[in-house]
């Protein structure tokens, strides 16, 4: 099934966006001095690579990173024994960073917005698939690793 409309990494475009408007049109205060802003950069940088590592791991294995695609293989291995789901929880992250870095209080509430929008427009439906795939084999995966972390 190919995916239509918008992908994860458009959500992720339009919550930085969201984020980076709220900052700037309602800042209501600001939550982090300066400089301990600037310990946002780690959990920024760390989600970037989840990503990569994520990303790497799929290319490797030749499957599909496109949401909605059959898939030809399933990874637990990696960042995929710690997490089902390491590029969104990547995603959340480098949101974290960026919520950090800002440092107003407004542009937190975008990502719990945009891990439910993750959860229901995407992971319910790939994790559906991957069980209908893969079976036991899934099911067993999914016992034993969690959805996010």
């Amino acid at each position: 099934m190919k995916s239509k409309g918008l992908l994860p990494t458009h959500y992720l475009l339009i919550s930085i966006l969201a984020m980076v408007a709220l900052r700037f049109l309602f800042p209501v205060m600001k939550i982090i001095p300066s400089p301990w802003h600037l310990f946002g950069i780690a959990p920024l940088v760390l989600g970037v690579a989840i990503n990569i590592i994520a990303d790497k791991a799929f290319h490797e294995a030749n499957t599909t990173v496109k949401p909605f695609e059959e898939s030809t293989a399933l990874i637990t291995n990696g960042v995929f024994r710690v997490s089902r789901n390491p590029m969104y929880l990547g995603f959340v992250l480098i949101l974290i960073g960026i919520a950090i870095l800002v440092r107003a209080l407004t542009p937190y509430v975008i990502i719990p917005i945009f891990a439910v929008l993750m959860d229901k427009i995407f992971i319910e439906v790939e994790e559906r698939m991957l069980a209908e795939q893969f079976g036991v084999e899934w099911l067993e995966y999914e016992k034993k690793t969690r959805r996010w972390i």
